[in-house]
């Protein structure tokens, strides 16, 4: 399997080499013909070409899963490369390009009975712009498992941060409003229609588990809190 962010290399070619359309024997003509003249057969072949090219372009799409076909969760993404998709994740996430997409496919293409690995891999570059090859459904797998670690090392990271009372509780809602930021233009690329009115009230209840978050983990560790608000210290119990 090569690597999702590396594409076919184009074969090496000898600069110096003529092209084999432009090859003639020596008075003009190109393969034996007549400049004045044309190729009877040409318009035909052409034609038959065209025909054949369309005939494989139905047949190809026929194989493909209906399923398949009608998903577009990452349209908005046509013509993206993988290099500039992966570098914005790991800017800003500790997941790469390969995990957010085959994460997805598998939260979508999961049935009673299991994730659909199989589908996933041999349509991952129908599935997703930016991917170039197809997967085996082990290394589906793995991303998906590498990407469910990651969140998780993640959460406990920012909720030790959040409880260790290192950041003030205004600290904690701007860091809510960027890392949410993220999350949402995650979301919107993937398809996903937020409302403005949805937004503020999703940022409204997030700030308001933090606030939580730290008045609890105060209350853990043994030391008061003041609220941001009103001002009123929120003292451990006894």
């Amino acid at each position: 399997m090569t690597d999702p962010s590396g594409s076919p290399a184009d074969p090496s070619t000898d600069d110096g080499a003529a092209d084999p359309g432009e090859r003639g024997d020596g008075d003009g003509a190109i393969d034996g013909s007549d400049d004045s003249g044309t190729d009877a057969g040409g318009d035909d072949a052409n034609a038959e070409n065209v025909a054949d090219t369309e005939e494989r372009d139905v047949a190809e799409a026929e194989d493909v899963p209906r399923d398949v076909r009608k998903y577009e969760r990452f349209k908005k993404m046509d013509g993206a490369r993988y290099e500039r998709v992966n570098d914005f994740l790991r800017d800003r996430t500790y997941v790469t390009a390969r995990e957010w997409a085959i994460a997805r496919l598998c939260a979508d293409f999961r049935t009673e009975t299991g994730v659909e690995m199989t589908k996933i891999g041999e349509n991952l570059p129908e599935l997703v712009p930016f991917m170039t090859d197809t997967y085996t459904p082990q290394a589906v797998n793995q991303a998906r498992y590498s990407f469910e670690e990651k969140v998780t090392k993640a959460g406990a990271t920012f909720l030790y941060g959040a409880m260790s009372g290192f950041f003030t509780a205004e600290d904690l809602d701007e860091m809510m409003y960027e890392v949410t930021e993220v999350a949402k233009f995650l979301l919107e690329v993937e398809g996903v229609d937020l409302a403005v009115a949805d937004e503020l009230d999703a940022e409204d209840r997030i700030s308001e588990v933090m606030r939580e978050v730290r008045t609890s983990s105060a209350t853990l560790r043994g030391e008061e809190v003041r609220c941001p608000e009103c001002g009123h210290v929120h003292e451990p119990e006894e």
